[in-house]
């Protein structure tokens, strides 16, 4: 029989997508009100994978990914898609998103993502939010499945996030010499 173990604490990590690079000052000022320092900052990827968001947001668009100092509890993923949401709709206009924020976190072992959409993939946690499996870390590389968003599948951003994994493993080291 299998004992429950406790999670891991997981690093914090937000994509964003905006058409007017601008916003991510303000937008960034909001979510470390929210969620604390931010620990590490990508560096600007083109968002040329779809068109789905086009007649919303315009065109072109552009990401970046936040990382937060603080860890979080797995379990409260749900809650901050929610707080997320309403970062989103302050800076909407006329019913449509300025920016899309898109809330996640990393462990040694994957990579999750927060979303309001239900797929067959993607597992309920509460509130009307779903956690998308995205990566898995394996072979010592993060790796896509075959739902995982083009622009997470990429390369440069698969190169990102094992930076952000690195520091995260760092971050647990330094954790556990704090409390043991």
């Amino acid at each position: 029989m299998s004992q429950p173990q406790p999670p891991h604490l997981a690093k914090l990590v937000i994509g964003l997508f905006m058409r007017q690079r601008e916003l991510i000052s303000p937008v960034a000022g909001d979510l470390t009100l929210l969620f604390g320092a931010i620990d590490m900052v990508s560096p600007w990827f083109d968002f040329t994978y779809t068109h789905y968001y086009a007649p919303e947001m315009g065109t072109p668009l552009s990401r970046r990914v936040l990382v937060f100092k603080e860890l979080i509890r797995q379990r409260d993923l749900a809650d901050i898609k929610q707080q997320t949401n309403a970062v989103e709709h302050r800076y909407g206009r006329d019913d449509r998103r300025s920016v899309n924020i898109d809330p996640g976190y990393l462990l040694r072992e994957r990579f999750v993502l927060a979303t309001g959409k239900n797929f067959a993939h993607r597992i309920y946690i509460g509130k009307g939010i779903y956690a998308d499996l995205t990566l898995i870390y394996r072979k010592g590389a993060f790796e896509p499945l075959e739902w995982t968003y083009p622009d997470y599948a990429d390369g440069p951003m698969r190169d990102y996030l094992e930076q952000v994994r690195r520091k995260y493993v760092e971050d647990l080291k330094v954790l556990i010499n704090k409390s043991g």
